[in-house]
């Protein structure tokens, strides 16, 4: 398998809507999508897009970030490993930039929970060669 360097990584946008009273309790939707793109020197860019509302008035409370992470990667490394690999390497920066932002703002912190990427079925990744 091939050796995957994480480079650098950026805030590309970030939105934050705090209208909610001190004293309401709010029900939270989190969303996710994760894309790469590809360059012809071996580079990737890796784009996390995180939306977190309200269910009930997504007008009174969200939060949108979007994060950018730069990778060097092996050219003989599969995609989808690729795709995994920089999930994993990016996901601790935006869920530490959500639980500070949140914190910050004098409301409880949100934790974005973990996903385990390699067990969705369109990222699962099966080795043949793996005992049962």
């Amino acid at each position: 398998m091939g050796k995957l360097n994480f480079k650098a990584y950026k805030i590309e946008e970030i939105q934050f809507v705090n209208k909610i009273k001190t004293t309401t309790k709010i029900e939270i939707k989190n969303s996710y999508s994760y894309n790469v793109r590809y360059t012809n020197q071996n580079i990737c860019e890796g784009k996390f897009t995180i939306n977190i509302n309200d269910k009930e008035n997504p007008d009174n409370f969200s939060v949108k970030l979007v994060l950018c992470g730069i990778f060097s990667y092996d050219p003989e490394m599969q995609r989808e490993v690729i795709h995994v690999q920089t999930y994993k390497e990016l996901f601790p920066y935006a869920r530490t930039i959500i639980t500070t932002i949140t914190a910050n703002a004098g409301i409880p912190p949100i934790i974005l929970p973990n996903m385990d990427i390699e067990n969705k079925e369109i990222y699962r990744i099966d080795n043949p060669n793996r005992l049962q």
